[in-house]
């Protein structure tokens, strides 16, 4: 291991000359870096896999009813504390700060949302339940002016930032910012894997153990239909369960999400970097992996506090290879989903797939603005009216990219409940009041503009000119 032992010293040198970050993330980036080059194994042995049993991947179903007296609930939802994960930016929708302040539906943002539906827990149980949010450097200042807002609120947040570290230049194995690398650009946050040692390193971790918090719900902040679910919370409280992934059934959109495996005795999460080459197509099939990862992940607070103290939470690492100026680095990451290994009596609990509706493009947001769902208390509700299991596959070419041209380019959402599938490319706009339905495709020809008039009625239909309408 000569060769690690050469990169690794002057790499701490340098690193510990980083006066921008704290000595915790001085650490924990050494230890990161160390683990990558000893070349750890991040591959399984396929033959081990084994299929969960029910007992390991709970069906939703299966979990007891919650208790009817209100004073029971109360009780529980005391030991909760919900924490998204708040680290992105809004760039590749074509917004300028934190994702969460995108607006989802009558102009309220995600952030508006899950303070709302906090809010109503509190109000009608009496209880406090916190919010917290996992800024990163990149989200933290705008974050803590845009919560200025909540203060009247009856919803406790609190934020904490997850670590800054440095871009590794690839070339000599030394830290962006040491090379003179000074803005945000020499720095980034190590993946969500990190909520784990930051909760802790943040001392809110302790403060929630002295509140008599147990339990925290980690969800990421883009995901609509990741709500505080009291049937998971009692569960896991009764089964004295440390951590719980909640995961739902694959559809052909999810092929390439992490999956959970029972291998060697243990639940664990298998990603598609795990899966050796020959066996990747049948990572992708929906018969043998039935489930994926929702990243919904409720977790024991003591167990987080035990296992960050003992440095046991060794997750997979992710390289992640990256050009700054022309400079290849490389950032190492860890994902949150793959510490379920690590924690005692840990288990899945398989979830309807309404608690999965990320919001990733604008694509998404078509839909949640649509007359697919309706905002009902600051939840997302989908709308019985539709037949279909699925939603509507939408594909909207670049000119839709943006949020404002996306919002632009309608003149009110279309309906959809009937629609199966929707490709537009081109310089294509929607009236008012347009109906679409079955299978959809809008090609406006290179150059030409094509107006879809107000109240228009289109099914299963390929158009590229007006004269198709």
């Amino acid at each position: 291991m000569a060769v690690a032992t050469d990169k690794l010293t002057p790499l701490k040198s340098a690193v510990a000359g980083l006066n921008q970050i704290s000595d915790s993330e001085k650490n924990g980036f050494i230890s990161l870096v160390s683990r990558y080059l000893s070349g750890e194994a991040q591959q399984v042995e396929w033959s081990k896999i084994q299929t969960p049993t029910d007992e390991v991947v709970v069906p939703y179903d299966s979990l007891a009813p919650i208790p009817d007296d209100p004073a029971e609930t109360k009780k529980l939802l005391d030991k909760l504390v919900v924490l998204k994960l708040n680290g992105g930016l809004g760039t590749t929708m074509g917004c300028t700060g934190p994702k969460s302040v995108i607006e989802v539906r009558n102009g309220l943002t995600f952030l508006d949302l899950i303070v709302i539906q906090i809010e109503n827990l509190n109000s009608k149980y009496g209880c406090n339940v916190p919010l917290l949010l996992m800024n990163s450097f990149n989200t933290h200042d705008d974050t803590q002016k845009i919560i200025e807002k909540y203060s009247k609120s009856n919803v406790e947040i609190h934020t904490f930032n997850q670590s800054q570290y440095p871009r590794l230049v690839v070339e000599d194995f030394t830290p962006l910012p040491s090379k003179g690398q000074t803005g945000k650009d020499g720095w980034y946050p190590p993946g969500h894997g990190d909520v784990f040692p930051s909760l802790k390193n943040s001392g809110k971790l302790d403060s929630f153990l002295l509140q008599g918090k147990e339990y925290v719900f980690v969800a990421n902040s883009d995901n609509l239909g990741a709500i505080v679910d009291l049937k998971i919370l009692n569960h896991l409280i009764r089964n004295k369960n440390e951590y719980c992934m909640e995961v739902t059934p694959k559809t052909l959109a999810d092929v390439k999400g992490g999956t959970l495996i029972s291998y060697e005795g243990k639940v664990q999460l298998l990603e598609i970097a795990q899966v050796p080459d020959e066996h990747v197509s049948e990572f992708k099939s929906i018969e043998k992996f039935k489930i994926f990862n929702t990243n919904n992940l409720w977790v024991s607070l003591s167990a987080i506090k035990r296992l960050v103290e003992a440095d046991a939470l060794k997750m997979e690492i992710i390289p992640n290879p990256k050009e700054v100026d022309g400079v290849k680095v490389l950032q190492l990451e860890t994902a949150a989903g793959a510490a379920i290994r690590f924690f005692d009596r840990a288990i899945g609990i398989n979830v309807p797939r309404s608690r999965f509706l990320p919001v990733k493009a604008t694509s998404d947001l078509l839909l949640v603005q649509s007359d697919l769902y309706t905002l009902d208390d600051g939840y997302v509700v989908r709308n019985k009216a539709r037949q279909n299991p699925a939603n509507p596959a939408i594909e909207l070419g670049p000119e839709f990219k943006k949020v404002a041209n996306f919002l632009s380019r309608f003149k009110s959402i279309p309906s959809v409940i009937e629609l199966d599938s929707l490709k537009v490319t081109g310089d294509v706009w929607f009236g008012a009041g347009v109906i679409l339905k079955g299978k959809i495709n809008i090609a406006a020809k290179a150059g030409v503009k094509l107006e879809i008039p107000d109240g228009a009625i289109i099914e299963n239909k390929d158009i590229n000119g007006p004269e198709d309408l």
